[in-house]
């Protein structure tokens, strides 16, 4: 794993209110946005900064519902991922590996995403989310 952290999600109640603050707030340049989109990114020096809804990003991390008391429940789920984003989608395969023969969690199996990438997710021995992802942008 060649180690670098490429973006950092927050789940948030509401991604046009964390734009307003971010973008129109605190003056953090956003990438263009489709309108209706569920998601915002911020490009900031060194790495991105992503607002998606907390459930969305708890459902596709495979936390499970975050409004429900289970043992894959939001209880143990902040609201943050960090991303680490390789160059292809056998890099993807190679770090969740390497992840879990540290001693990590696989939480959810690379696979295609409906966003056009491949990702999966591991958590560390402290139970904090990484996205290990190839999204299309970088080029397979």
């Amino acid at each position: 794993m060649n180690p670098r952290i490429t973006l950092v999600t927050l789940g948030v109640d509401s991604v046009d209110d964390a734009v307003s603050f971010y973008r129109d707030g605190l003056g953090f340049p956003m990438q263009d946005r489709e309108e209706g989109s569920d998601i915002a990114f911020f490009a900031l020096e060194g790495t991105w900064l992503a607002v998606y809804p907390r459930t969305l990003l708890a459902e596709d991390a495979g936390v499970g519902d975050p409004d429900e008391e289970s043992p894959q429940s939001q209880s143990r789920f902040s609201g943050v991922t960090l991303a680490h984003n390789v160059s292809t989608k056998g890099e993807v395969d190679a770090v969740l590996a390497e992840a879990e023969a540290a001693g990590g969690r696989i939480v959810t199996q690379a696979r295609e995403t409906f966003w056009g990438g491949y990702s999966g997710y591991f958590t560390d021995l402290d139970g904090h989310y990484w996205e290990v992802a190839y999204p299309p942008l970088t080029g397979e």
